[in-house]
C-alpha cells in the first residue's frame, strides 16, 4: 500500500518538474493570480489521474501475469529512454517545454482572454493544463500503476506529486525554471522508472 503512494509520489513529482504542464502553470501565474491558476492546474491534473486510474483497473481485468509484465516492460523502457534522452542533452535549463508551453497559452488566449473573473482563470488553467496532459508519459505511467497497485493508493500519490509540481511552478516556477538542469532531471526521473521497475519485477 504504502509502496504504490511512494511510487505515484515520487514518479510523478520527478516526471512532471519542468515538463510543458509546469511551464504553462508557471507563466499563467505570472499573468493571473496564482491561487486561481493553482485551483485551475490541480483540478485538471486530479481529473486526468482519477482518469488514468480507471483506464488502469480496467487494463487490470487482463490476465494477471501480462499486467505486471508490462508494468514491469513500461517501467524499465521509460527508464532506459529517460536516461537515453538525458545523455543527448545540455545541463541548461530547459527551453524548448517553455517555448510549447507559451505556444498553448498563444493559442489559447484569443478564446479565452474574455474570461478575466476567477471562473474564466480557473477554467484556461485547467484546459490548458488538462490538454497538454493528455497522452503524457506520466499519464501512461499512472494507468500502469493502477494496474497493478491499490487505486486509491496510487491516486493519493499521483495527485500529491501533481500538487507540489504546480505549487512551485505557481509559487517560484521562474527560479526553479532558470536553475533547473533538464538532464539532471531527465536522469533522475530514469533512475527512478529503472529502480521501481526492477523492484515490481523483482517483487514477483
Amino acid at each position: 500500500m504504502l509502496t504504490a503512494f511512494t511510487a505515484g509520489l515520487l514518479l510523478i513529482t520527478i516526471s512532471e518538474l519542468g515538463d510543458k504542464t509546469f511551464f504553462i502553470a508557471m507563466l499563467l501565474a505570472m499573468r493571473y493570480s496564482r491561487r486561481l491558476v493553482f485551483a485551475g492546474a490541480v483540478a485538471a491534473l486530479a481529473a486526468m489521474t482519477v482518469l488514468s486510474v480507471l483506464m488502469g483497473q480496467v487494463a487490470a481485468l487482463l490476465p494477471g501475469r501480462l499486467v505486471h509484465w508490462s508494468e514491469v516492460a513500461l517501467f524499465i523502457g521509460f527508464g532506459l529512454k529517460l536516461l537515453y534522452d538525458a545523455s543527448q542533452m545540455s545541463p541548461a535549463p530547459p527551453d524548448h517545454e517553455v517555448k510549447e508551453a507559451k505556444g498553448a497559452i498563444a493559442d489559447a488566449t484569443p478564446k479565452l482572454d474574455c474570461w478575466k473573473n476567477g471562473w474564466g482563470i480557473i477554467a484556461q488553467s485547467f484546459g490548458l493544463t488538462f490538454m497538454a496532459e493528455w497522452g503524457d508519459r506520466t499519464q501512461f505511467t499512472t494507468v500502469a500503476l493502477s494496474a497493478g497497485n491499490h487505486p486509491l493508493e496510487v491516486t493519493a500519490g499521483a495527485i500529491a506529486g501533481h500538487a507540489i509540481c504546480a505549487a512551485i511552478a505557481v509559487l517560484g516556477g521562474c527560479f526553479v525554471a532558470k536553475r533547473i538542469s533538464e538532464r539532471a532531471i531527465t536522469a533522475l526521473g530514469g533512475a527512478l522508472f529503472l529502480l521501481f521497475g526492477i523492484v515490481a519485477a523483482a517483487g514477483r
